[in-house]
């Protein structure tokens, strides 16, 4: 039986981490990011992939510094590495350590989208489709060979919390189905083109706010490609507001500033106009300092808050 080292961190790891144990291979142990504080208490929280390997009794280790205390993963005698989100790179040591090498499960059609936020960007870029990468890891970030993919379309109601869980259970099957080849080494190694390789670094606090000069259609695919994290905000009077989710309108409305309120629905939704004089509809926001809620909750009492004529900025 084939012994495998999994490294993984988040709620996108567990599925493939599932995955692995349900198939022919051994795992021999899980790498994680250290707990962290998490919450408005701060609490010390486990990540979603040691929760998963303490309840299946596989040993599991939290460097810091991965590159500081690699030697630890050097006991374990496994003939291969499967990362999915872990979120350090891997230092030399261990890229040469397995004789099988080290793979990653990377949730973008590569060389699009190298880096820590690929689903965001897909979306946050208005793409069609994305996908998953089956890779040998390299020295330099998402950039070492590709052995499979498999294409995912994006649905415009998707958001990024839709895609991870579909992209998650897309890369979980399509790794199980690629490590035959990679230990009969029948297994493609198709290098990319550096040419094409594009970008998708960690959100910044400054793409969370909404520039209503944009297109409605640039401003939608923000707003669903922050959500259900980090979300995206805009200014009304003054205070912060998280924008959860909103819906295209297409009409056009002349004579009208980016940002200004042009429609209310029924103390229900309303519509901003957007750059192209297009709008996009808010349907759910969270006021700075309260909990998440429809518009409806928000108006509910006082109908006369959102009124035409307001800006947004």
């Amino acid at each position: 039986m084939k012994k495998i080292i999994f490294m993984g961190t988040p709620d996108f790891s567990v599925p493939i981490l599932q995955a692995l144990i349900e198939s022919s291979y051994e795992i021999v142990l899980v790498v994680t990011q250290p707990d962290r504080p998490k919450g408005r208490k701060r609490e010390l929280t486990a990540p979603p992939v040691k929760e998963s390997a303490i309840k299946l009794g596989i040993p599991v280790f939290q460097p810091e510094r991965l590159s500081d205390e690699y030697e630890e993963l050097l006991k374990y005698d496994a003939d291969l590495i499967v990362t999915a989100a872990y979120g350090q790179l891997l230092p030399k040591e261990v890229l040469n350590y397995p004789p099988y090498g080290c793979i990653n499960v990377h949730a973008s059609l590569l060389p699009e989208l190298r880096g820590g936020a690929p689903i965001h960007y897909a979306i946050l870029e208005g793409k069609k489709e994305t996908g998953i990468t089956i890779m040998y890891m390299a020295e330099k970030l998402d950039a070492g060979d590709i052995i499979s993919q498999e294409k995912v379309p994006i649905l415009q109601t998707d958001h990024v919390g839709t895609l991870h869980d579909t992209l998650s259970i897309v890369g979980a099957k399509l790794l199980v189905k690629t490590l035959p080849s990679i230990f009969d080494k029948t297994n493609e190694r198709i290098k990319q083109d550096e040419n094409k390789a594009t970008f998708a670094p960690n959100i910044k606090t400054e793409q969370e706010k909404i520039d209503w000069s944009k297109s409605n259609e640039t401003v939608y695919n923000q707003i669903r490609g922050l959500h259900p994290w980090p979300v995206a905000f805009t200014k009304f009077e003054g205070k912060r507001l998280k924008v959860w989710w909103a819906e295209l309108d297409n009409n056009k409305y002349e004579n009208r500033q980016p940002g200004e309120i042009v429609h209310v629905t029924n103390n229900e939704s309303f519509t901003v106009i957007c750059g192209n004089n297009k709008g996009v509809t808010i349907t759910e926001l969270q006021p700075a300092g309260k909990k998440r809620m429809q518009v409806s909750e928000f108006l509910r009492g006082n109908p006369d808050l959102i009124q035409v004529g307001q800006k947004m900025e």
